[in-house]
C-alpha cells in the first residue's frame, strides 16, 4: 500500500515533463501510454528528425532515414511501413503505435507541406497570406514572439494567442515549427 504514493509522484513528475517540454524524450516504453493519453502523437509523415527522436527506443540514425524517405515522397500509412523502411520487427515497433498518426497527404491536396509557414520567422506579410489568419492575427503573432519568444510547437502558439480550438484546428495546416 505504501507504493502508490511514489509511483503517484513519479506520474505527476513525467506529466508535468510532457505537458511542460514539447521536446521531452520518453526514456521506456511504460512512458508511452502516458504520453498517448496526454496527447501526444507524431505525424509519420510530416516528422522531423527530433519527432522522431522523441519515442524510446530509436537512434538517429533512423530517425534520419525515416525523415529523408519521407521528403523523399515515401508514403507511412501504418507501423508496418515504418517498420519496412527501418528493417525491423514489425513486434519491436508496435509499442509506439498510440503515438503515431498516419496521415495521408495527396498530391492535389490544397496544402503542400513543402510551404508550411515557420511562425518565428515569417514576416507580417507571409503570416497574412496564411488562410483562415487575418492582418490583426499575423500582428499579434509578431508582437508576441518578439515579446516572450519563438514558438515552441502548434500548442504553445494556440495557448500564448489564446485562440480558439476551431481556428487552431484550420491553422495548424499551414504552420512548421
Amino acid at each position: 500500500m505504501n507504493n502508490w504514493l511514489p509511483l503517484n509522484f513519479r506520474l505527476q513528475k513525467l506529466r508535468a515533463k510532457l505537458l511542460n517540454d514539447p521536446y521531452y524524450r520518453l526514456q521506456s516504453g511504460e512512458e508511452i501510454p502516458i504520453a498517448a493519453q496526454l496527447g501526444m502523437r507524431i505525424d509519420a509523415n510530416q516528422a522531423t528528425v527530433d519527432d522522431w527522436l522523441r519515442l524510446p527506443g530509436l537512434s538517429i540514425h533512423q530517425a534520419r532515414s525515416l525523415v529523408e524517405l519521407s521528403r523523399s515522397g515515401v508514403k507511412f500509412y501504418c507501423i508496418e511501413d515504418i517498420a519496412a523502411a527501418l528493417s525491423l520487427p514489425v513486434q519491436r515497433l508496435k509499442p509506439l503505435e498510440p503515438l503515431l498518426n498516419f496521415v495521408y497527404y495527396d498530391h492535389e491536396s490544397i496544402i503542400d507541406p513543402t510551404h508550411l509557414v515557420n511562425p518565428n520567422t515569417a514576416t507580417v506579410e507571409t503570416l497574412a497570406k496564411i488562410p483562415y489568419m487575418d492582418l490583426s492575427l499575423a500582428e499579434a503573432v509578431i508582437e508576441n514572439r518578439q515579446a516572450a519568444g519563438p514558438y515552441r510547437n502548434v500548442a504553445d502558439f494556440q495557448r500564448r494567442l489564446q485562440l480558439p480550438a476551431e481556428a487552431i484546428a484550420q491553422l495548424m495546416h499551414f504552420l512548421r515549427f
